[in-house]
């Protein structure tokens, strides 16, 4: 009776046995294909956000030392407005992903870019493409 009980009980526990089989199947792949999809959007994205970073900074130096070799007085803020932008951008924390705060620099750092536009009366237009990125006049 006792073997009877057994065979019974492994047929009825079956489905249970085979739904937790599954599971834990599904979602060590589902983990290992989430963690794959998450590098490469985070790469993508970094790229991006470090590219237009770039962009700001190697615009920014141009015009400080541009600014600085014409020697005008009334340049002074579009130097200090150039300074605060790289300032900023060298305190940009790179490193740390996990930074809570880092959405709220980046506008920061894309509002002192356009009020360096504004000041030195230029119309950027910022793209991300395929083939890279970069600025046009």
């Amino acid at each position: 009776m006792a073997e009877r009980h057994d065979m019974f009980d492994a047929i009825v526990m079956a489905d249970e046995r085979f739904h937790g089989e599954g599971y834990r199947e599904g979602y060590a792949e589902g983990s290992a294909l989430g963690r794959m999809e998450g590098r490469q959007h985070g790469t993508t994205h970094g790229a991006r956000v470090g590219s237009e970073i770039g962009c700001y900074q190697g615009f920014a130096l141009a015009w400080k030392c541009l600014l600085h070799s014409g020697g005008a007085k009334r340049d002074s803020r579009k130097v200090k407005v150039a300074e605060a932008l790289i300032g900023m951008i060298e305190n940009f924390p790179y490193e740390d992903a996990t930074y809570d705060k880092l959405h709220e620099d980046l506008d920061s750092i894309r509002g002192k870019f356009k009020q360096l536009c504004s000041l030195l009366n230029v119309q950027p237009d910022f793209k991300v493409t395929a083939e890279g990125s970069g600025f046009s006049f």
